[in-house]
């Protein structure tokens, strides 16, 4: 059993290892392609088709590290036993990671010390997904199934819902609805990552944990249980969107099909819709077993490098990223605009895969700090 658990960890940490290298790319657009920012969902007749693709195999990142957070808070709590040990863990994590957004995160965003604009970005949400999971998790076990889904399915129906000048609608902001928080005239909070949904995703992550990664159920079964799960959130996702009747916004016939292929898949992530999370939870899960299939291949093992400190990867990688532009811009000015920016989207996947040999070795050596040290215990939290 002691085998299992190591191989379940192994194609978890590399699908995280995985999801985060996907995320520096999506970094690297937002740091050196800013003269062509995309909103969201993107205009598909003004963004070009490698644009495209770059952010949309981006929008993997966050449904599945969060689900993968949920999945790893029912493991954690598979190997302590005790409900309040699990508590505590998320507790303190949640909190740890809200403060890191509030400090750290939005520094290496903005280079305000005293910020006059604070971003609510992923880290927050997953923070305050685990404080509700904490509480969640001392639910019975088909209710919280029925609540997760509940919010995944059911939260596009509060879309059209708005509170303005009501007291209600800065909670409002946070929960649902992407927007300002005024906090006197000094301070402004934009709530980018609604965490209501991203509630449902995690608490899906802990259920599925539960369910098919518990020591009664073997390998074997695991994979056919995670198989059925992915294949039937993509049919619910190619049901729903040939429907085009809820969801998502609608997609349309373009003038190429191409571009009507990229209004297909054109999918909201603020806050992530059904179909949104359909979609990449359902790849998600199609990776994982593909990972445990995979797990004695040994380029795996550098993913599994990645994926075994998701924070500090997060951190530092947000830092190199700063420092880079600063000097770009000391060195060659601004080349676009009020940016300086690369011309071709090309470029951008070629940083990413320099950056990624770069900070590989630092990494590693971070990794392997963390393992032989468990006794600092900060340092579970990276």
């Amino acid at each position: 059993m002691a085998i299992q658990n190591l191989h379940r960890q192994i194609a978890i940490d590399a699908l995280r290892g995985l999801v985060i290298l996907i995320m520096m790319l999506d970094h690297v657009r937002e740091t050196f392609f800013l003269h062509h920012q995309v909103p969201d969902p993107m205009i598909i007749s003004e963004t070009e088709p490698t644009l495209f693709l770059s952010r949309t195999l981006a929008h993997l990142c966050a449904p599945v590290f969060v689900l993968l957070t949920g999945l790893s808070a029912f493991l954690y709590h598979s190997k302590h036993q005790q409900l309040k040990t699990t508590q505590s863990f998320l507790l303190k994590r949640g909190l740890f990671l809200i403060v890191l957004e509030l400090t750290f995160v939005n520094f290496a965003w903005t280079g305000q010390i005293i910020p006059n604009t604070i971003y609510l970005q992923v880290i927050w949400a997953i923070g305050i997904s685990m404080i509700a999971l904490a509480a969640l998790i001392t639910l019975p076990k088909n209710l919280r199934w029925a609540i997760a889904l509940l919010i995944i399915c059911g939260h596009n129906l509060l879309d059209h819902l708005s509170f303005p000048h009501s007291a209600f609608q800065p909670l409002w902001n946070i929960l649902h609805q992407r927007g300002w928080i005024d906090v006197g005239s000094a301070l402004r909070i934009r709530t980018s990552y609604p965490v209501l949904p991203w509630i449902g995703v995690i608490l899906l992550g802990y259920n599925i944990g539960q369910t098919w990664f518990n020591s009664a159920v073997s390998v074997g079964q695991r994979q056919k249980a995670l198989l059925s799960v992915a294949i039937t959130a993509l049919l619910l996702f190619f049901s729903l969107r040939l429907l085009n009747i809820y969801g998502d916004h609608v997609w349309q016939t373009m003038p190429t099909a191409l571009e009507t292929l990229c209004s297909f898949f054109n999918l909201t992530k603020y806050p992530p819709s059904l179909l949104f999370i359909a979609w990449n939870v359902g790849i998600g899960l199609l990776l994982l077993v593909l990972l445990e299939h995979l797990q004695h291949q040994s380029w795996l093992r550098v993913l599994v490098t990645f994926g075994s400190v998701p924070m500090f990867f997060y951190i530092i990688h947000l830092y190199v990223l700063k420092l880079m532009y600063i000097a770009a811009v000391a060195y060659f000015g601004l080349n676009q605009g009020q940016y300086f920016g690369f011309d071709h989207v090309i470029s951008l996947w070629a940083m990413s895969l320099v950056l990624c040999l770069l900070l590989y070795p630092v990494v590693s050596a971070f990794s392997k700090f963390k393992h032989n040290n468990k006794q600092i215990r900060i340092l579970k939290y990276f």
